[in-house]
């Protein structure tokens, strides 16, 4: 997910953290009373696993019934889930909390979609590996730089053109797993999970730093995997072409005026009044909800579109179908996951889940979540207990500053799998991260065939992608 919703996050432990500093009799109150009344039972989880169901089976099976319905069934369970937890446990909070990530989640990629959308990028080069290899590689670098979603958006058009006549689900498959996720592991900017901890304290180049290893390594062998996967299914177009093709070898570009809407919108990021104490809130509940960033992003979709290069917009084939979808499936996915997420992150932070934790346990255990919860909450959860684990509070500037200093027992090298984790897993499915479902949509979009939910994952994720994160495990922290 994208870092619009971490300043909700980061405020929702505040909160909780708050209330772990409250009397000893306030406890026994609580465990006794209101605790128990707002802990989800386990069958709650029941509506998200049926959703992820049936984005996986939908398409495959009943696509005509799924096409015409997925929003009402999204919808529709989101409320189930939202409507037990206001009348059965009678809390409020939760549900407050998630419509306002989710305003800020839909508000980030939808600007970054349609601004991305007014920039046309064409590339007069024969389709080789090598061509498709660099082009990823530099999609992955530029993630860095204006966000996974931000790269993904603006480059993946372009990627579907250069390779027209052989585009097939492993070239969207593989910019998913090297542009849309493991790229943005370099800075805060890259992907949610590390501009939340930015903001709770940890150095704003502590990623580049402590990263880069494993965002080389893992990007080798996803560049060198593809290259032979490319190499010997692309060549069917090599000898489908029965006239040979001149290639001038330029590169243009149409509407660049909208990367300076794409640069209001990363620097609107950081409008936080979480952090900066001068910009506007909705106050509730002792928290602060941003908005101000939300106006600024929705204002830039609107006036990005107006002003748009028709040009470019056609090139593009732009329509608003994929940010539709997405904008759908994730009111689920945010409605329904709220008690998947609160027991795994209350588990986290009790006492035996505190005793649990190693390096390898972080990084297996923030990374499987990763893959199918929002990875931003799941880095929050698994940070906090890593630093409660050391008698450290996350909602310490001061102690999060030290522990990613390595102020602690091996803290740094904690907060190293945990961030690592969260980024390269959030290519398991889908829904992992933002982009992926929307590079999905994007690719059926121009007529690619692509796998279901669970093919995804059975065809690439489980063959290529677990091994990889199996052999960073193994080189990065393993033995360590």
């Amino acid at each position: 997910m994208e870092t619009a919703n971490s300043s909700t996050l980061i405020a929702q432990a505040d909160h909780d953290q708050e209330e772990s500093h409250d009397s000893p009799e306030m406890h026994a109150d609580a465990d006794h009373g209101e605790e128990e009344h707002h802990t989800p039972p386990a069958w709650l989880v029941i509506p998200f696993v049926a959703l992820l169901l049936m984005i996986a089976t939908g398409p495959l099976f009943y696509e005509h019934f799924w096409h015409h319905n997925y929003p009402k069934i999204a919808v529709g369970l989101a409320i189930m889930v939202v409507l037990y937890y206001l009348f059965v446990l009678g809390n409020v909070h939760a549900p407050v909390h998630a419509l306002a990530e989710y305003v800020q989640f839909i508000a980030l990629l939808a600007s970054l979609y349609i601004a991305s959308g007014g920039i046309l990028i064409e590339i007069d080069k024969k389709a080789t590996p090598m061509a498709n290899v660099t082009l990823l590689l530099i999609g992955a670098l530029i993630s860095n730089l204006i966000g996974t979603t931000g790269a993904s958006m603006l480059l993946i058009r372009p990627f579907i053109r250069l390779n027209k006549g052989n585009i097939q689900a492993y070239h969207i498959i593989f910019f998913i797993f090297m542009v849309s996720n493991v790229g943005g592991s370099l800075t805060p900017i890259g992907d949610p999970p590390l501009f939340l901890g930015f903001l709770k304290g940890i150095p704003f180049f502590w990623t580049l730093e402590h990263n880069w290893p494993a965002w080389i390594f893992a990007l080798g062998v996803l560049a060198i995997v593809f290259y032979f996967i490319d190499k010997k299914f692309g060549k069917a177009a090599d000898d489908a072409e029965l006239e040979p093709v001149t290639y001038t070898n330029k590169f243009s570009m149409i509407g660049i005026k909208n990367f300076g809407w794409l640069f209001i919108v990363i620097c609107s990021v950081f409008l936080d009044p979480n952090v900066i104490e001068w910009v506007p809130a909705i106050h509730y509940d002792g928290q602060k909800f941003s908005f101000l960033r939300e106006v600024i992003m929705l204002s830039v979709a609107f006036f990005s579109y107006k002003f748009a290069d028709q040009r470019a917009i056609k090139g593009n084939e732009f329509n608003f179908e994929p940010i539709r979808e997405v904008a759908f499936i994730f009111i689920g996915i945010f409605g329904t996951m709220m008690p998947a997420l609160e027991l795994v992150g209350n588990f986290a932070k009790s006492p035996e889940g505190a005793a649990m934790i190693t390096h390898n346990t972080l990084y297996w255990g923030t990374g499987t979540l990763s893959g199918f919860l929002d990875n931003a909450p799941t880095y929050l959860n698994f940070l906090a207990a890593a630093m409660a684990s050391k008698g450290a509070s996350i909602n310490n500037i001061e102690e999060v500053r030290q522990f990613a200093a390595d102020g602690f027992h091996d803290s740094a090298f904690e907060l190293m799998a945990i961030a690592v984790a969260s980024v390269f897993f959030g290519a398991m499915t889908y829904i992992g991260n933002g982009p992926n479902f929307m590079v999905k949509s994007i690719a059926e979009q121009s007529g690619i065939k692509m796998p279901s939910f669970f093919g995804y994952i059975i065809r690439f994720s489980l063959p290529i992608l677990l091994p990889l994160l199996f052999l960073v495990w193994l080189v990065f922290f393993a033995f360590a």
